[in-house]
C-alpha cells in the first residue's frame, strides 16, 4: 500500500486574513512532517505530526494561535482515532496544553475513556509527560484584533488523515473553537464522529467548519457510513455529507483518505486550508 496524508488548516471566510506565502510555507511544512513520520512510523504517528505541526505555529486556530471565547481566554479541544481498532481518545476545554492532540493520544492509549475535559485533562496531561504552557503562549495579537472586531467566522480548525503502508487509517482534528464562542462551548472536533472518525472498513475524516452542524450530523461517521452500507464512492459520500450541513446553513469543509488511498477535500466555505500527498507521491496545496 502506497502511504497518503491530506491536511487541513480550517475553512472559512480567509479572504479577509488575505492568506499569502507564510501561510502557504506553514502548511507546507505540516504536510512534510505528517508524511517524513508517515514513512517511518505509521498513520496514527502521522496525523499527530502534521496536527503539532499547526497547532505549533500561530497562523492556524490550534494550540499556539487559538481563538478567544467571549470571556478573552483560550479554550481547546482535540481527537485522534485509529482506524484499524476504532481506539479513540479526545480532549476538550483545555487552556494550558501546548499540544492537545498529543493529550488526545495519551487519553487513547493510557486510559480506556475516550474524552477528558477540563482542568482535568490538563492534570492527566502533566502526569504522562505531555508539555503544558502559560496561558500567555497562547495568544496572539492577530486572534485579539478578531475578537475586537467580532470576526466569529474567521477562523477554523486543523486536521490530518492518512493512510500508511500496512492499509491503516488514522485522524486527527484540533482547533481553538471559534472567536467570541461562549466560554465552555465545544464543538465538533473532540467529538468521535463529528468532527473526526477513521475505520479501515471505510475512511478517515476530519472536519472544519461550523462545530454545531458537523454535531447535528454526524458528520465523520455520515461520511463512513455512506460509503460502509451504501456503497458510495469516497468522492460522493464527502460531497453528501458536506451538503446536509449547507441544507442545516452552515459551511466548511473536510479532508478524507479511504482504504484505497483515494482523496476527497470538498468546502462550501469561501476557502479552506488544504494540502495532500498522494499515492504516487504528488504534492497539492490550495486555499481558495
Amino acid at each position: 500500500m502506497k502511504p497518503v496524508i491530506a491536511i487541513h488548516g480550517g475553512a472559512g471566510v480567509l479572504r479577509a486574513d488575505k492568506p499569502g506565502a507564510a501561510e502557504r510555507r506553514a502548511l507546507a511544512r505540516a504536510l512534510d512532517a505528517g508524511y517524513e513520520a508517515l514513512g517511518a512510523a505509521n498513520a496514527l504517528a502521522a496525523v499527530a505530526a502534521a496536527v503539532v505541526a499547526m497547532e505549533d505555529d500561530p497562523h492556524f486556530n490550534a494550540g499556539r494561535g487559538s481563538c478567544y471565547n467571549a470571556q478573552g481566554e483560550i479554550e481547546m479541544d482535540a481527537s485522534i482515532m485509529d482506524g484499524a481498532t476504532l481506539r479513540a481518545g479526545a480532549v476538550a476545554a483545555v487552556r494550558l496544553i501546548r499540544n492537545p492532540v498529543l493529550a488526545a493520544r495519551a487519553v487513547m492509549d493510557r486510559t480506556h475513556h475516550v474524552l477528558l475535559v477540563g482542568a482535568s485533562a490538563e492534570r492527566f496531561a502533566r502526569k504522562h509527560g505531555v508539555k503544558l504552557e502559560p496561558a500567555s503562549y497562547f495568544g496572539t495579537e492577530r486572534r485579539l484584533r478578531a475578537l475586537r472586531r467580532k470576526q466569529e467566522r474567521y477562523h477554523g480548525t486543523v486536521g490530518a488523515v492518512a493512510l500508511d503502508r500496512d492499509g491503516n487509517l488514522a485522524a486527527a482534528t484540533s482547533t481553538g473553537g471559534y472567536t467570541a464562542k461562549m466560554a465552555g462551548r465545544i464543538g465538533d472536533s473532540p467529538l468521535i464522529g463529528a468532527g473526526n472518525y477513521a475505520d479501515n472498513r471505510a475512511c478517515a475524516v476530519s472536519g472544519t467548519g461550523l462545530g454545531e452542524a458537523f454535531i447535528r450530523t454526524a458528520l465523520a461517521h455520515d461520511v463512513a457510513a455512506r460509503m460502509r452500507y451504501g456503497g458510495a464512492t469516497l468522492a460522493a459520500a464527502t460531497r453528501a455529507a458536506l451538503a446536509a450541513i449547507a441544507e442545516l446553513g452552515a459551511d466548511g469543509g473536510l479532508i478524507a483518505v479511504d482504504r484505497r488511498g483515494n482523496v476527497a477535500m470538498p468546502f462550501n466555505s469561501q476557502g479552506m486550508y488544504r494540502a495532500a500527498i498522494d499515492r504516487a507521491g504528488r504534492k497539492r496545496l490550495a486555499i481558495f
